[in-house]
C-alpha cells in the first residue's frame, strides 16, 4: 500500500512495539529516501545498568530499511514483498541518554534493487546503520539484510503475509 510520509510517521509512532519501547520516528524525508528515529530513554526501556536495553536498540532498527524500500519500489511500479532477512548488532557504548539514527537510501541503492527485481525477481543486500547519542558518539552499529521479492515474477499476492 502506498502511504504518505506523514501518515506512516504517525502509524509508526503509535505502533505498540515501538511506542512502548519509546522508539519515536522523527521524520521520513525526500520521498521515503530518508528516515530519522529517536530512542527515548525511559523507565520502560532502561536496563539494570541504567542504560537503554539492548533489545530496544535492536528493535528500533528492524523495520526502517524494509519500509523505505517498500515505499520506494511501489512508487516505481513494482509489486513487492519486503522484510528484514537478518540483522547483527554491535554495542559499542552504553546508551545512557537518548539515542538517534538516520538512514538514507541512495539512487545507487535503488538502481541496484530495480535491476535485480527486473532480472532475478529478488534482491538481498545488507546495509549498515549507526546509532549515536546526542553528542554524536557512536553507541552501536547494525547491519540489516533486506530481502525484496518482486511479486510480478510468479508469486501470488495474499491478504496476510
Amino acid at each position: 500500500m502506498i502511504i504518505s510520509q506523514n501518515t506512516l510517521k504517525w502509524v509508526m509512532r503509535l505502533y505498540p512495539p515501538l511506542f512502548f519501547q519509546r522508539i519515536w520516528v522523527q521524520k521520513f524525508e525526500d520521498e521515503f529516501r530518508s528516515c530519522t528515529v529517536k530512542l527515548n530513554k525511559s523507565f520502560l526501556n532502561k536496563n539494570y545498568n541504567g542504560s537503554i536495553f539492548g533489545g530496544t536498540i535492536y528493535a528500533a532498527t528492524d523495520p526502517f530499511y524494509a519500509l523505505l524500500f517498500d515505499q520506494l519500489m511501489q512508487r516505481r511500479g513494482f509489486k513487492v514483498r519486503v522484510w528484514l532477512k537478518s540483522a547483527s548488532i554491535q554495542y559499542l557504548k552504553p546508551g545512557r541518554f537518548n539515542l538517534y539514527f538516520t538512514i538514507r537510501v541512495t539512487d545507487e541503492m535503488i538502481a541496484e534493487a530495480e535491476v535485480a527485481l527486473k532480472t532475478v525477481g529478488k534482491f538481498v543486500k545488507a546495509y549498515p546503520m549507526e546509532i549515536t547519542n546526542k553528542e554524536g558518539e557512536l553507541c552501536a552499529t547494525v547491519m540489516n539484510e533486506v530481502y525484496i521479492r518482486n511479486l510480478h515474477q510468479g508469486e501470488e499476492s495474499r491478504v496476510a503475509y
